[in-house]
């Protein structure tokens, strides 16, 4: 199903943007492991809206209530199911779309996907709100890695176009009641040598996979990306070398991925995020109910560029992908 992800450890999550609740569902934890829950919710705070000038005023506390899968702070090997409820939802907001689909969302497309039954509160289960606990399940994961002596680490590369002041484009775009994207860079350290897989379950594939599940990720690149198109060979072939024992290459224009393998290189890649859809300037679109033409200026609470809570979604997606080929390790050897 669209909503699960994952092979050695599967992840579920369901949920509305106004529902009651959203939540997640884990299988595949070790059991015996002691999660740090005050750096999980640490960690949800990265994400959480309502925290900053430069996010939607809608407040949410995004604590997880965890129902299932746990004794006291410890796995139990019961698959891990976590809820975060809904308290702050103004769903009237949203009664305009039901018949005007804003440009640069699902609307339209779920609309006739799911026959004018979708739930268009809050984007419904479109809505970036979904994020949440996919942080859940990718905070958790952060640790195990972390135990491993994996990290997950990600950061803003520009906003606006810009690398040096992000904040200003930010706030000029506000000033116009419109929005701005950006670029967010992701490592993993600490990575062995041999992780993934060739083919369809390469590195690259499943990160791209679990990225892609944040909404307004368009564009993702490895390594020296699409810069890679303008090079020749012998500009972008990392050479091998022995660093005592330890094989490394001189540069990481690939990456840490060769073939859909770790290489024992940082994996490194880049997210474009698109501006976010919802902006308070009129737009073009049209009316299901008369058949024509309309203009529409959404309504409700925006962020005006929701790259600074993306970092840790990205952060999130790439540890869960990660941990689930990590599982694999052992697959061709004889332990």
């Amino acid at each position: 199903m669209s909503s699960s992800y994952g092979n050695n450890i599967k992840i579920t999550i369901f949920g509305q943007s106004h529902s009651q609740a959203i939540g997640v569902t884990m299988e595949g934890l070790p059991a015996g492991f002691s999660i740090d829950m005050e750096a999980l919710q640490v960690f949800m705070n990265r994400r959480a809206p309502g925290r900053s000038k430069y996010s939607t005023p809608r407040k949410e506390a995004d604590v997880p209530a965890f129902l299932s899968g746990l004794v006291g702070n410890i796995t139990c090997g019961a698959p891990l199911t976590a809820i975060i409820e809904n308290t702050n939802t103004r769903s009237k907001d949203y009664d305009q779309i039901r018949d005007i689909p804003r440009p640069g969302h699902a609307d339209y497309t779920a609309h006739v996907k799911y026959g004018g039954f979708e739930d268009v509160s809050g984007g419904g289960h479109f809505s970036g709100r979904l994020t949440a606990p996919l942080c859940i399940a990718g905070g958790i994961v952060k640790q195990i890695l972390a135990a491993e002596g994996i990290e997950v680490a990600a950061k803003i590369k520009e906003i606006g176009g810009s690398s040096t002041e992000p904040a200003k484009a930010i706030e000029a775009a506000m000033s116009q009641g419109d929005s701005v994207g950006g670029i967010i860079e992701c490592t993993v350290t600490g990575l062995p040598v041999g992780i993934g897989e060739p083919m369809f379950d390469g590195l690259e594939n499943k990160i791209a996979q679990a990225v892609f599940g944040i909404p307004a990720i368009k564009g993702i690149e490895f390594g020296k990306g699409f810069a890679a198109a303008e090079l020749c060979g012998s500009q972008h072939n990392d050479e091998f070398y022995f660093d005592g024992e330890t094989v490394k290459t001189k540069t990481n224009n690939h990456g840490g991925i060769l073939g859909g393998i770790s290489s024992g290189m940082p994996i490194v890649f880049r997210v474009a995020v698109k501006p976010t859809p919802s902006i308070s300037i009129a737009q073009n679109s049209i009316s299901y109910e008369k058949g024509e033409a309309a203009v529409l200026s959404v309504q409700g609470r925006h962020d005006p560029c929701i790259v600074p809570r993306a970092v840790p979604c990205v952060e999130a997606a790439a540890a869960i992908a990660v941990y689930d080929l990590y599982l694999y390790r052992y697959r061709y050897q004889n332990k």
